[in-house]
């Protein structure tokens, strides 16, 4: 018991009472340092009533404690202890009231408990024939009793590990390696689904049976005694023994999809599966049935064929053998000969074994025949572009060959006919035939004096290109094979290239709207030449065989690509290079000249199609004015007055081309008089003077007072220098225009205004000082 100290207490009592019992009760004292104690002398398996007292010195009870428990119950004892098998022992124990189980324990070269039900009891896991001591408890709900007394025991030895074979199909050998200890082994033999058996004790480590039926299964024991006469484990194999020599029943050469022979044989106890085998080294299993095909075989042979039976153990002694021979092979090489066109002949090489050979030959549209010889070739006529299959069947007695190698000749394909030769372009010819049977490929030469040109198609159609102009061509269409090449003997066909090109060397113009065309001529006499101009909106053309024509009624300010085309009865070449040809520009359709001022005009004209810029020129004999723009008008100075000018404009296109365009003369206004004066005259008028060249077309000039308070006009006489005007009032400023008049009554009126002051009559002028101030009157 273990308990809790009790505060003043100086010792303490323990009492144990039997509950269900009249036995007396014990108890045991302890001091009051002391809190765990025990009770001895108790029976076992027995509940217990257990008092705690904390007393003190005048053992004055001051506190109590009560529980209850049960004993263990009483200790077992070991009745004996033995060894069936070498990893375990069993005991054999006397069991006790009260008991639940039991604990066994062992010790050897290592420690373990193992807790069982009852007696008896094994102890499992243990080394083989190994000394252990062995001792068992018993246990309840209160706990486990003391171990009994121990007693000592040993395991047996292992089991031989047995390996066996069959070596023939009556006889079984047995080995094993020595097992640690044993002094003597024992094996028991017995046929499976037999109750006889064979029983032998040895000390060697292998035992052979013999006398055994071929084909079954037999299961051995073994086991090994150590030398205090026990049994060690045992253990128990079974081994089959080898099957027995099958009989070879049958051998037959089949036909179906290859050469073979068929194999049969009586089945035999135990066999798992056969074996056929022949002396050339091939063969074929059948695990089910008792037959099977050895496929392919080759032909021509003479051989012989056995079986042989299996099951695990291996192989029966081979049956007896059995003799076959096969039809002849047929040749491996056949090839056809043609001597010349339309002779043939198929040979091949000799085989071996034969009797006679029957050739066949197949024409592909179905015609066939056949040849009989004993030779090794046959004759035939072969046309062309036809196919021969060909094939050779050799026969012995055996029989014929089912099958034979085929051989393919193709003959020389025919020469194409309805061949078609024409041009396509200068450089290509287009050749066409009817497609001939055979052919593979078309090979179509075109020969010229210094160059060949080939071309290879499938179709039956060619285009020959790359050839020179105007050149003559013999063309050959040969049809081709891949296996027989190209037939040879094909005629050509002739056929000339389309002219050469012409190329413009020049173009000069000649008159206002047409143009010279020199060309070059690369061909032949008699080819054709023809010169287009293609502009924008309108096409020219000229004609000619030598190296020049003319084109004409070309309009003005247009642009043309030239180029010149031959034509010959072979067709039409390729057109040239193309040259430009840039027509002048055309004259603007209107002109005016305006004179701005006294020496300076304002030519503007239409636009001038084709043109980019003008050269306006007015031209006198005092001199002429000139000016270069690009736009349709143009402000020109230096203009001598009262001249006529002749007038011209020069249209030029963008490269450089021009064309001369005249226009109506123009004659310049009369001069502006000059040296105007303005004074006053009697009678209250004004006359205006002036200087005047003399202008033979001017009759009069005309006179212009602007003032503040008014405007006068006056009109000279003819050739007059003057001109007087009355005036209403006096002392006014005037602006004074003298101006010429044309002979239509235009008014020149450019000429310049000019300011005048005239005073009134009777005043003189002055300067009047007054107050340090100037007054003008």
């Amino acid at each position: 018991m273990q308990w809790t100290g009790y505060a003043g207490a100086t010792s303490y009592k323990i009492t144990a009472t039997p509950r269900n019992s009249s036995e007396r009760s014990f108890y045991a004292q302890f001091s009051r340092d002391v809190t765990m104690g025990s009770i001895n002398s108790l029976s076992p398996n027995t509940v217990y009533a257990v008092q705690l007292q904390a007393m003190d010195d005048a053992l004055n009870v001051l506190s109590i404690a009560e529980t209850e428990e049960t004993t263990a119950p009483d200790v077992p004892s070991i009745v004996q202890a033995y060894s069936k098998h070498s990893d375990s022992i069993t005991v054999e124990f006397t069991e006790v009231a009260g008991a639940t189980s039991y604990t066994l324990l062992q010790s050897g070269d290592f420690f373990s408990e193992t807790t069982v039900s009852s007696s008896p009891a094994t102890v499992v896991g243990l080394q083989p024939y190994t000394n252990y001591r062995l001792s068992v408890m018993s246990i309840n709900s209160g706990g486990r009793s003391q171990p009994s007394h121990p007693v000592k025991a040993r395991t047996v030895v292992m089991a031989p590990q047995l390996t066996t074979s069959a070596p023939h199909d009556d006889t079984i050998l047995v080995t094993w390696s020595p097992v640690e200890y044993a002094v003597l082994y024992t094996l028991c033999i017995i046929q499976q689904g037999s109750s006889t058996r064979l029983k032998v004790n040895t000390t060697d480590h292998n035992m052979t049976f013999g006398d055994l039926e071929a084909g079954t299964t037999y299961c051995i024991k073994g086991e090994a005694w150590d030398s205090e006469g026990r049994a060690g484990d045992d253990l128990t194999v079974c081994q089959i023994t080898r099957p027995a020599s099958p009989d070879l029943v049958h051998v037959q050469v089949t036909l179906g999809g290859s050469l073979g022979i068929l194999v049969q044989w009586m089945s035999v106890q135990g066999a798992e599966d056969y074996l056929a085998w022949t002396t050339n080294g091939q063969n074929c299993t059948n695990a089910v049935s008792n037959h099977c095909y050895i496929s392919p075989v080759g032909c021509g042979q003479n051989h012989s064929v056995s079986v042989t039976a299996f099951n695990s153990a291996g192989p029966s002694l081979p049956s007896p053998e059995a003799d076959y021979m096969t039809y002849p092979c047929p040749p491996d090489n056949i090839w056809v000969e043609e001597a010349q066109a339309d002779n043939c002949s198929v040979m091949w090489d000799e085989v071996p074994v034969v009797e006679f050979y029957i050739a066949f030959i197949k024409r592909d549209d179905g015609i066939e025949k056949s040849c009989n010889t004993t030779g090794t070739s046959c004759h035939f006529l072969c046309v062309c572009s036809y196919t021969y299959l060909t094939s050779v069947f050799p026969y012995n007695q055996a029989g014929s060959s089912p099958f034979a190698h085929v051989q393919n000749y193709t003959t020389i394909p025919c020469c194409p006919e309805g061949v078609s030769v024409k041009s396509v372009s200068t450089e290509t010819l287009e050749i066409t035939w009817l497609p001939v049977k055979g052919s593979e490929l078309y090979q179509t030469t075109a020969k010229q004096v210094d160059e060949v040109i080939r071309c290879n198609d499938t179709a039956p159609v060619c285009a020959l290109s790359d050839l020179r102009c105007n050149r003559v061509y013999n063309v050959v269409v040969a049809s081709c094979s891949e296996l027989r090449g190209c037939n040879g003997t094909c005629l050509p066909h002739t056929h000339q290239t389309a002219p050469c090109s012409p190329e413009i060397l020049n173009m000069t113009q000649f008159n206002q709207s047409s143009y010279r065309v020199l060309f070059s001529t690369p061909n032949s006499q008699n080819t054709d030449y023809k010169i287009i101009a293609i502009g924008r909106s309108d096409t020219h053309t000229c004609h000619g065989r030598n190296t020049s024509c003319e084109l004409t009624q070309l309009p003005c300010g247009s642009t043309y690509e030239v180029t010149a085309v031959a034509s010959t009865s072979a067709g039409r070449s390729l057109p040239g290079y193309s040259n430009i040809l840039e027509t002048g520009p055309c004259c603007p359709a209107s002109l005016n000249v305006t004179q701005v001022t006294q020496a300076m005009t304002n030519v503007t004209w239409s636009v001038g199609r084709g043109a980019r810029s003008y050269v306006a020129t007015l031209t006198s004999s005092h001199g002429h004015a000139k000016c270069h723009t690009m736009d349709v008008h143009c402000l020109m100075g230096c203009i001598s007055c009262g001249t006529n000018y002749s007038v011209n404009l020069e249209a030029i296109s963008s490269t450089g081309h021009r064309s001369e365009c005249k226009y109506h003369g123009f004659s310049s206004s009369a001069c502006c008089p000059t040296n105007v004066k303005l004074h006053r005259w009697a009678n209250n008028s004004l006359r205006v003077y002036w200087h005047s060249s003399w202008t033979p077309q001017i009759q009069e000039h005309t006179v212009e007072l602007y003032g503040t308070a008014a405007n006068y006009t006056c009109l000279a006489a003819a050739n007059a220098t003057y001109c007087d005007i009355q005036e209403e009032s006096c002392g006014d400023v005037y602006k004074v225009v003298a101006a010429p008049v044309g002979p239509s009554g235009a008014k020149v009126n450019f000429c310049q205004q000019r300011t005048y002051s005239v005073p009134c009559p009777g005043f003189n002028g002055g300067i009047v000082i007054s107050r340090g101030r100037r007054s003008i009157k």
